[in-house]
């Protein structure tokens, strides 16, 4: 679904107003305790907000890496993790500054979710659009084989 509405819009095209085309970057938390670098699945192509109770409150833009595709190379011991319901997906954040850089989706176990704010260069405002997932009615809830639905696009435009 999210597919054919992507292409009519043209979001895998234009969705942000950066031209960065790259798929590897290097990020870190807000104090710089926790660095790592990773190999995003489709570069900043599959920016996603979600309404779920923790993204709803965390209000960050993810985007997309196969979970062998993120590396920490500084501060590992600095990440702590949050888990709750189904206690599926992991949520990783600086336990020092609080930011969190990313997370285990539980809609896919083997990608994570990476905060786009934490990567260097990179801004939530660089986006002209990003899809807003419906996770308060999550795919896994649904059965094996379900997506998410797409229930709106957030839009940025500077003034």
């Amino acid at each position: 679904m999210w597919d054919d509405i992507a292409d009519r819009r043209g979001l895998y095209d234009v969705g942000m107003t950066t031209a960065d085309t790259r798929s590897h970057y290097f990020g870190r938390c807000h104090c710089g305790s926790v660095q790592f670098e990773v190999t995003l699945s489709d570069g900043l192509r599959t920016a996603r907000r979600c309404n779920c109770s923790m993204c709803r409150m965390r209000g960050a833009v993810a985007v997309s890496a196969a979970v062998d595709g993120l590396r920490v190379t500084t501060g590992d011991e600095h990440l702590s993790s949050y888990q709750f319901n189904t206690r599926t997906a992991k949520h990783y954040f600086c336990s020092i500054c609080g930011i969190y850089t990313h997370h285990q989706r539980r809609s896919n176990p083997e990608q994570y979710g990476v905060n786009a704010a934490c990567l260097d260069g990179i801004s939530p405002f660089d986006f002209d659009e990003v899809q807003v997932l419906d996770g308060v009615n999550h795919p896994q809830d649904a059965g094996p084989g379900s997506k998410a639905a797409v229930l709106g696009v957030l839009t940025f435009q500077k003034i």
